[in-house]
């Protein structure tokens, strides 16, 4: 495609020379420009994704696919009739009965609001994303009347550990001639549990169901199923089918899309916004580009005369500008590509090192749920980001190509 002769006018054009600094300068800051445009767009689309992926695997380790619940603020009563037909059901391998309410939990005079979830020790041990990350205890102890397990931050906040007793207060009290009064018990903490998402490390306490149904006051009843499925792709078909297999109970469906609609929709926003403003480092860098190849073309008219009246044809000489000005951007590109990766590969190695340099949380726990920095890159992406960056790149370098092909021998020599 490029002869040997239009490679090596093309990069020698590229070397900087003395009286040629300004331009030389320009072509630098150029390829610097795509280099970081391209790698920050690969960084923070990696982290979005990895910020994304990790909330959803930790909001649907906890919670199901499908809720189940009662029309109105009664229990769900005949439970187990209902928890076989949803498991009948096709697509769905999991169903978990649950009791939940939100209590406030107190020890050594501190006190912070929980919820509380009631579910069978089985259940508890078939869901990793608690089974996997107790840190304190053991889910074996998990059983009985008066044990729970509580998130590892919770347990901080309240001063507790492994053995320990916990007081729940219910605000559903017991009816007296004096009011309502509060219904407090203690329970014992048979486990410490950190799935790295703050929400749920310090408010959630789970209890066996028997031990839920009877502080909550709901014998033989549940508050609610969750459902997991095999295959989350078809979850509107699934739901279409318990729908039909429930239409005889008085149950409302929710899935998980439309319980955290808000927030995931608030992700993908600013997500996109992020991918159009940071595509403007690139399209500056273009510019620059362009800027620097005019200056190079008009710097260069005797030069091109020469060549012209040497046999080099206006095709040829477009081909040597082109791959000039295309030159800076493959070279931006491709070491953009190879920080971005870098970056992504170690980053939360990047953080600790930053935040240890500066002193500074530059990931607050408690604003951004997870403990840790995520990145996912997705090779789609980083090729979108890699083609549109050499595209912008190529198309910044036609115009003055175009110029230099275009310029006439004789009015460039007229004074020389």
């Amino acid at each position: 495609m490029f002869s040997p002769f239009e490679r090596m006018v093309a990069f020698r054009y590229l070397r900087p020379r003395r009286q040629e600094g300004f331009v030389s300068v320009i072509a630098i800051f150029s390829l610097l420009g795509i280099m970081l445009g391209v790698a920050t767009l690969i960084i923070v689309m990696s982290v979005m994704n990895g910020f994304r992926a990790e909330l959803l695997g930790r909001i649907l380790g906890l919670n199901g696919h499908i809720s189940v619940y009662a029309q109105g603020n009664g229990g769900i009563g005949d439970y187990a009739k209902i928890e076989k037909q949803i498991a009948d059901t096709g697509n769905v391998m999991m169903t978990v009965p649950v009791v939940e309410g939100q209590v406030m939990a107190s020890k050594n005079g501190r006190a912070s609001g929980a919820i509380v979830r009631g579910m069978r020790p089985e259940d508890v041990k078939k869901r990793k994303t608690i089974a996997d990350n107790i840190v304190f205890g053991s889910l074996d102890d998990f059983k009985g009347d008066d044990t729970v397990i509580m998130g590892a931050r919770l347990a901080m906040k309240l001063g507790v550990g492994v053995g320990d007793t916990v007081n729940l207060i219910s605000p559903k009290g017991n009816v007296t001639a004096f009011g309502a009064v509060p219904r407090v018990r203690a329970y014992t903490v048979a486990g410490l549990f950190d799935i790295g998402m703050y929400e749920y490390d310090s408010g959630f306490i789970f209890m066996p169901l028997s031990a839920a149904q009877v502080y909550f006051r709901l014998p033989e009843q549940i508050t609610h199923f969750e459902v997991m499925l095999d295959d989350i792709s078809v979850l509107g078909d699934t739901m279409d089918q318990l729908l039909t297999t429930l239409s005889g109970e008085r149950l409302r469906l929710v899935n998980w899309q439309q319980s955290n609609a808000g927030f995931f929709n608030a992700l993908q926003v600013e997500r996109n916004v992020m991918f159009l403003i940071l595509t403007l480092i690139i399209l500056v860098a273009a510019f620059n580009i362009i800027s620097g190849m005019v200056m190079l073309v008009k710097d260069k008219g005797r030069d091109i005369a020469i060549l012209r009246t040497m046999g080099a044809t206006r095709q040829s000489i477009m081909k040597v500008f082109f791959l000039a000005g295309a030159s800076i951007g493959v070279l931006g590109t491709l070491s953009g590509l190879i920080i971005g990766v870098l970056f992504c590969l170690n980053i939360e190695n990047i953080r600790q090192f930053i935040q240890t340099l500066t002193g500074t949380d530059l990931f607050n726990a408690e604003i951004y749920f997870l403990s840790q920095l995520p990145a996912d890159m997705d090779v789609s992406e980083v090729v979108l980001v890699c083609v549109m960056s050499l595209s912008l790149s190529f198309l910044a370098t036609v115009y003055p190509a175009w110029r230099a092909s275009r310029l006439d021998p004789v009015e460039a020599l007229r004074y020389e």
